[in-house]
């Protein structure tokens, strides 16, 4: 995460200080989209990356990438015996399947270079980390001349000492693939001055907690997913910090070692309580469906969480839903921020600007939308989620008599505001998978996102921006966003920008546990 910038008051009136969170958000987000990758890590591999902010810098570092005079040192974990103290492995590597081959540079293919250093360490500690390594554990060097994929793991393992965690390659399965991006060093663009950056390794520190920590600012968000089922290690299991607690949910009541690791989750962030909730659609009682304690003190009725410095009730009282969807935090921080991606603005300081939110529920995204400077209108069928609605505009300093709350069905009010004559800057569309009103019917979202879409058209001004979201589990996401498009399409006008986003990091993916959340963002001619 970026640091917020050294101007940051938090003492100072209202809710965020000197500088507003847009202002601040804004900011961030502006350097953020000038970034240029100018090279890459293994998805197995943790460390340092150096990425480009100015035209200077990306091509000064995009000619030392390709004359190779970035010095790039790692560090290896193995369990098997490294015979030689230093040495080099030039081979030409070849794709084979999901891997690659080692063979004699004469053999073809590309030829790729890597320079060993078997390390030895006082106590099997490495200079980068406080972590005590293993003494079943060699420590290596590495540092590759050339740039090729899987480089350093394919010439280890030819060799005879695979890299610890790398089953690909014939390592020894660990938590981890223990390979790490240690140092990186290069010349100066501006200065040519030789500069060097380093990143600390803790090969035994649990991956996800090291993930998270990476991109989740703890002085700005305290609620976010901590397990993920199956690419976390626990399938069927899901962990969110949520402030001060903890709330487990599976389809069954938590198991020996759930609860054991939910114990120790509960010490590392301190937590006062956690509580377990069976995920069924087929419990109908608040008290069933209601999160159950299971292990410290019960959370008030209300009790609040921070997510990027902005303010939400939640509450285990009130059924099936606390209050918030964590899956959501970066969009609305794009609401906060008025920046979607790199050339995808959003003039939210511009007070004369106004979103719909459609199926506001707790209006987490017109929380944000308010904070950011623009006029919301929150519509839901639900009365008493509106009211929460209200509560969380007062939590950030906010007047909920600034803004407007409509209570019905969702494609009735599209219709009544249609008639109104009311236009819209942007239109929030995050439904529920399945709703039944009375005014409305049945909606599912795979058979009915396109009437939604439609209906929503008439009221968004030209030049504004419609955000659609779903988290139907089974619909492909180029099947939701030809629904999506379709009616705009229909419609005569024309989609002049579009952002798609997955799911955010905390909630990660693999093939036993695919993308479930598909959001899109598009500018309407």
């Amino acid at each position: 995460m970026v640091n917020k910038p050294a101007g940051w008051n938090t003492h100072a009136p209202g809710p965020y200080g000197g500088e507003g969170i847009y202002d601040w958000l804004r900011h961030r987000e502006a350097r953020w989209a000038s970034l240029a990758i100018l090279h890459r890590l293994d998805k197995e591999t943790s460390g340092v990356m150096v990425f480009g902010k100015t035209s200077l810098a990306n091509r000064s570092l995009t000619e030392q990438f390709g004359k190779r005079t970035v010095r790039k040192r790692y560090l290896l974990l193995t369990d098997r015996p490294v015979k030689r103290q230093e040495f080099t492995v030039v081979s030409s590597l070849v794709r084979a399947g999901e891997k690659y081959i080692s063979r004699p540079p004469h053999k073809g293919g590309e030829v790729a270079e890597t320079r060993f250093v078997a390390a030895v360490y006082d106590h099997r500690q490495t200079p980068e980390s406080s972590a005590v390594i293993d003494h079943r554990y060699n420590v290596v060097e590495a540092e590759p001349l050339t740039g090729r994929t899987h480089q350093i793991r394919v010439h280890a393992a030819a060799r005879g000492f695979p890299v610890l965690g790398d089953t690909l390659y014939g390592g020894t399965p660990f938590s981890r693939v223990c390979l790490h991006a240690a140092e990186l060093a290069f010349h100066h663009p501006a200065t040519d001055e030789a500069v060097s950056f380093c990143a600390a390794v803790d090969f035994a520190a649990d991956t996800w907690t090291a993930f998270r920590d990476a991109f989740i600012d703890a002085n700005d968000t305290n609620a976010y997913r901590i397990i993920h089922g199956a690419p976390d290690g626990w399938p069927g299991w899901y962990v969110d910090r949520l402030g001060d607690f903890l709330l487990s949910q599976s389809e069954a009541p938590l198991n020996a070692s759930q609860r054991e690791e939910l114990g120790k989750l509960t010490k590392r962030f301190s937590s006062r309580g956690a509580y377990h909730k069976i995920l069924t659609r087929h419990l109908r009682a608040a008290t069933e469906t209601s999160p159950q304690l299971v292990l410290g003190k019960a959370t008030p009725e209300r009790f609040t969480i921070r997510e990027n410095g902005v303010r939400f009730e939640l509450s285990f009282t009130e059924g099936y839903s606390i209050g918030l969807f964590l899956d959501q935090r970066n969009n609305r921080q794009r609401f906060l921020a008025g920046h979607v991606a790199a050339g995808f603005e959003l003039p939210m300081g511009n007070r004369q600007w106004e979103i719909l939110n459609a199926f506001a529920y707790t209006c987490g995204f017109s929380v944000c939308v308010a904070l950011a400077g623009a006029r919301t209108t929150s519509l839901d069928l639900s009365k008493k989620y509106l009211d929460w609605g209200r509560r969380n505009f007062a939590l950030n300093g906010l007047d909920p008599a600034q803004h407007e709350f409509i209570y019905g069905d969702a494609f009735d009010w599209l219709r009544r505001l249609t008639k109104k004559n009311r236009a819209f800057d942007g239109v929030i569309l995050d439904p529920p998978t399945f709703s039944q009103s009375k005014e409305g019917g049945v909606f599912r979202a795979d058979e009915d996102y396109g009437r939604l879409v439609a209906a929503a058209l008439p009221l968004i001004k030209t030049g504004g921006v419609v955000f659609a979201s779903t988290n139907a589990a089974a619909w492909l996401p180029e099947e939701f966003l030809a629904g999506v498009r379709g009616p705009v399409r229909s419609a005569g006008r024309k989609i002049l920008q579009e952002q798609y986003f997955p799911q955010p990091p905390d909630f990660p993916v693999s093939r036993a546990e695919p993308a479930y959340l598909k959001t899109v963002w598009m500018r309407i001619e």
